[in-house]
């Protein structure tokens, strides 16, 4: 069955995770909604906001919707805007940033973890 919410029907939950800063997350699409492969998470980044710099297994397809921001990597820093698309490839060490004064909005697709 297709199933459709709007995001501001989604909790916006603080990241507790040691390193992320005034950032938020969006769970649109998850296991908990029958999705059986991928989960579709909406991070919101306050100003000076950040994820922690990591890596894990898996890419990110990531898609900027709102406000500035910047995904940091290996290979530097690379400005973000809305409308932009990127890849992070798997095992890459990566953040992201806002890099303005309004709430930076993008959304990302990750694999959901079989049991």
């Amino acid at each position: 069955m297709i199933k459709k919410k709007n995001f501001s029907e989604v909790l916006l939950e603080p990241v507790n995770i040691p390193g992320a800063k005034n950032t938020g997350i969006r769970w649109l699409i998850a296991e908990k909604d029958g999705a059986p492969n991928f989960a579709l998470r909406m991070f919101e980044l306050e100003k000076d906001g950040c994820t922690p710099y990591h890596s894990h297994a898996w890419e990110h397809e990531v898609f900027a919707v709102e406000g500035t921001g910047a995904v940091v990597g290996e290979s530097g820093e690379i400005p973000l805007n809305p409308g932009d698309a990127v890849l992070v490839p798997p095992n890459e060490e990566h953040n992201f940033t806002n890099k303005g004064d309004k709430v930076f909005k993008f959304l990302c697709i990750i694999p959901i973890e079989k049991k």
